[in-house]
This record gives structure tokens, sequence and C-alpha cells, in this order.
């Protein structure tokens, strides 16, 4: 297991996450199509983690309705983590009362959001404190200043977001600096092999500002185990939550490639594109979810694996972006400097 550093901070977290939604889930919601797991098999799958060398946890107060986040803090309890050494996000946004202040990211709900998230967790401050989605009624510049608080007070230590768009992120930042509060450590965004879109403007605007990635869904929604045709499949996750969206005949090309070099190696489908996750500079963590022990032990075996520059090269072929403006342009025209760039290492 690898440690990466998260953004521009001195915190290094594990190039795996265990991703808790599957836990808490009941009845006929969303969250029982995802996992049902209880405090026993959540139990188990945190000490897998932890035994394999994983050190960051995620969850969020809307995951079953804040279940996940009880399971999660009484895992961390049962299993005698030392605190110090494991690093909790979490994630406020959605959500969680009936009004219409039971949600967002004001300065009203997200300063109760957290509150409320460290009690479910039974934790004194939380690691990472992510903004879930993006407001469009909060100016950016209140959820900062509230997210500044959290940090003030203590209950926080760093501060990210979850499905922010380049330039709302470049904005915040900026807004940060200018104004002296605590600026984005990380995003948390869907990336696969049949999800490449942040490499159009979310990756290059990372890396410029030094933000970290946190992937979520890596196998978009067990898409890219293999199980699934491009047809779709009357059995699994996707059958009763067809999400991420996948064109069918851009994930069955991509599943093609990625079939010769599982065979070839001997290892699942899913490794191989966890693999090529980690193998992405830009990536700092991926979130893996699971809901039995031998499956989580198939994903973190994925850290083991060196793809080639063939292999590599055969996946990119396969699920590359098609050329899209400005972005075509600016590399025809910059060719040039990228080619004296080159010359200077």
């Amino acid at each position: 297991m690898r440690y990466n550093k998260l953004g521009r901070t001195g915190l290094f977290v594990s190039e795996i996450c265990l991703g808790t939604m599957t836990f808490g889930g009941s009845g006929d919601d969303m969250w029982s199509k995802i996992g049902q797991l209880g405090q026993e098999d959540a139990d188990a799958l945190l000490g897998v983690a932890i035994e394999r060398g994983v050190n960051f946890i995620d969850t969020a107060d809307v995951y079953a309705e804040g279940r996940s986040e009880e399971i999660t803090g009484q895992a961390i309890r049962n299993l005698g983590l030392k605190r110090d050494e494991i690093v909790v996000a979490t994630k406020g946004f959605g959500a969680t009362g009936e009004g219409p202040n039971g949600r967002g990211a004001s300065r009203y709900h997200l300063i109760d959001a957290c509150k409320a998230s460290l009690k479910r967790l039974q934790l004194d401050h939380i690691d990472l404190y992510q903004v879930h989605g993006f407001d469009p009624a909060t100016p950016i510049e209140e959820t900062l200043r509230a997210l500044d608080t959290l940090v003030q007070h203590g209950h926080v230590r760093y501060v990210g977001v979850s499905n922010w768009a380049a330039w709302q992120i470049a904005k915040a930042l900026g807004l940060a600096e200018r104004l002296g509060l605590h600026r984005f450590a990380s995003l948390q965004a869907y990336y696969t092999l049949v999800g490449r879109d942040l490499e159009r403007e979310i990756a290059p605007m990372l890396v410029s500002e030094g933000v970290g990635l946190m992937v979520w869904s890596p196998l978009a929604g067990g898409f890219l185990s293999g199980k699934y045709s491009g047809t779709g499949s009357t059995e699994g996750r996707r059958a009763a939550f067809d999400f991420p969206p996948v064109d069918p005949d851009r994930g069955d090309a991509v599943i093609a490639a990625m079939r010769p070099i599982a065979e070839t190696r001997g290892v699942s489908v899913a490794r191989i594109a966890l693999a090529w996750l980690l193998h992405q500079r830009i990536v700092t963590s991926v979130i893996v979810g699971a809901k039995r022990p031998e499956q989580l032990a198939d994903n973190l075996a994925a850290t083991e694996i060196e793809l080639t520059g063939d292999e590599l090269a055969a996946l990119d072929a396969a699920s590359k972006l098609a050329s899209e403006y400005p972005g075509w342009m600016q590399e025809r025209q910059g060719q040039q400097q990228r080619d004296l760039l080159a010359r200077r290492r």
C-alpha cells in the first residue's frame, strides 16, 4: 500500500480508501439496493482494510440516512483502532431534514450537519469534511466561511468538495486565498475507464492548483467488474440502480480491452480497472466499497499490479475521450512550447 499526500497538505492517505456506502441500507429504498451490511459485517470489512494498510475511510451523512456513519463510528471503536492512525472523511450537503434549510451548503445547514456527523461517528473531530455537491442557491463565500469556522473550532481538520465543476473549484480557491480562509484540499469525483470526462477541465485544474483527487465509484457501479453486458443485466446492483450512467458500446469496448489483460495475469477484470486508476498520476486515493471480505481483498490486490506500457496504451485506446474544442485547438497551438519544455528535461 502506498500513501499519497492529500493535495497541498501534509496529510498522507492510503491509495485505497474504504467507502462505506454499503453500510446500513434497509427496506426498499435506494440504499438497500447498494448495500445492507450490519455492524458485524462492517467490522469485518474495516478489519480487512486496516490489515492491508488502508488508513483512509470515507462516508457521508446521507448514506443510509445516517446509519452508515453510525456503523462506521462503532466499527472504529469495536476494532480498537487508534484515532491518530486513521483518516476519517465524511460529507454534508444532502437533505437531512424536511424543511428547505435541511440541505445545501449554507452556513445554517453545514455547521449543524457537521455536528450531527460527529455525534453519529462518535468522534471529536473529522479529518476531511467535504461538501457533497454544489449549491446554486448559496454564495461560495458563505460556504467557505462556514467550513473555515468548523476548522477554527476544531471540529474539522481539512475541507474538500465533491462533484463540483472546475470553474467552481477555481473560484473557491481564489476566494479562499483572497479572504484568508482554509482552501479545499481535495475533490471527490467520478473517474473510470468508461467515464473519463474530468480529464477535459477538472484534471488540469487539480494539477495546476494542487488539489487532491479521490475517486468514487471506480468500477462504475459494478459495470467494470465485467459481469454486465452492454445490453444490461437482470441481476446485481445496476439492474436495480443503474448508476453511474455508462454508454453500452463504449463500455463493451473497454471490457473487451481489459479481459485479455486480466486473463493473462490470472486476475479479475475489476482488479485491472482499479489498477488503471492507480496508474493515473492525478489520482490521490481510490474509494472502494464492498459487501464481502473476499471482494474487498480482490480490490485491494489492485495495488500489487504494475501495468505495462503496452497494456496502458491498449486501455487508453479503448477508452479515450473524443477530441473536443478548445482542447484540440490548444493541442495544435501549444505543441512547439511543449517541445521546448520537453527538451529542458
